[in-house]
């Protein structure tokens, strides 16, 4: 997917959302006594105030969400080694490294642009993969920056977290009147879905594009495929932090909810492709880049 498309795409999103806030706002007006007039202008201004913050604070958003600090080159020479060789190998600037405290092993990228990357790794990351394993996966996550699949990545995460925001509003705005009460809870039953639609919309195909990419940046799929697997293992055994939404799960390499349960809708969408079809894909790749069988855009999706 080109950045041309995903800029297109992501300007979709933001209008079409823009345009949803709207209409609930009217909505919660009608079945309020605020009246459908002042539902419509609150949920404009509310629709201008989150696209504004969404493309230039989402970043921000994100790393803070999850409990992510930036950190120097003489606290994590290693890490700002393999990041610094990865940019420069792909025409890039050098993104802002992050390090989040969460144990569970994992990383991602966010920003609204490659000139306001940022790139985090876990604690948990850095304690189970060794050096090639980490340089593919960062070489996944700076893909996803120069394919500009960030803004509209951490827009997304934004949008759902806002979806079940106004669905909240919605409950608490609505009575009796016409039904408004049993309305506003089909709204609080619905937001969580609508919110991992829109994950699973943006998120599956920039994966496998991220896969593909960052394996042919790091030129060594084969420890991308091995570092999947020990990701695969380790993020249904280490729980990630309870405040971390389900909204962000799609930002990461790794879905970080996979092995959570009792997490409400969070377990019944998938933000991210079967584990088993990326690695097949990779291993696609590996044989290429050994001069075996050309991959093709058929292989396993």
């Amino acid at each position: 997917m080109t950045p041309g498309i995903n800029r297109i795409k992501t300007w979709i999103l933001i209008a079409a959302m823009g345009g949803a806030f709207v209409l609930l706002g009217g909505w919660i007006g009608g079945i309020s006594r605020i009246g459908t007039s002042t539902g419509l202008m609150l949920g404009l201004a509310f629709a201008l105030l989150f696209n504004l913050g969404a493309y230039w604070f989402s970043g921000s958003i994100a790393v803070k969400s999850t409990r992510s600090h930036p950190v120097t080159e003489q606290e994590q020479p290693e890490l700002y080694k393999i990041v610094r060789e990865l940019s420069a190998a792909d025409g890039m600037p050098m993104p802002e490294v992050y390090v989040s405290d969460m144990q569970q092993p994992n990383a991602f990228a966010t920003g609204r642009n490659p000139q306001n990357a940022k790139v985090a790794v876990t604690k948990g990351i850095l304690a189970i993969l060794d050096e090639r394993e980490l340089r593919a996966v960062l070489a996944h996550e700076m893909s996803h920056v120069k394919n500009r699949d960030i803004l509209i990545g951490s827009i997304a995460a934004t949008m759902g977290a806002a979806i079940v925001f106004l669905a909240r509003i919605a409950l608490f705005f609505g009575n009796d009147r016409n039904n408004g009460g049993l309305v506003a809870i089909m709204a609080w039953i619905l937001a969580p879905i609508s919110a991992a639609v829109i994950q699973m919309a943006v998120s599956r195909t920039r994966e496998y594009q991220a896969d593909e990419s960052g394996a042919f940046l790091s030129k060594d799929p084969d420890a991308l495929v091995s570092a999947l697997r020990k990701l695969e293992v380790a993020t249904k055994q280490v729980p990630p932090p309870r405040e971390l939404s389900p909204a962000e799960a799609h930002l990461f390499v790794m879905n970080p909810l996979a092995g959570m349960r009792g997490r409400g809708f969070s377990g019944m969408f998938s933000t991210h492709p079967p584990t088993e079809q990326r690695i097949a894909r990779l291993e696609q790749i590996s044989l290429q880049l050994r001069g075996g069988t050309p991959f093709g855009r058929g292989t396993p999706s």
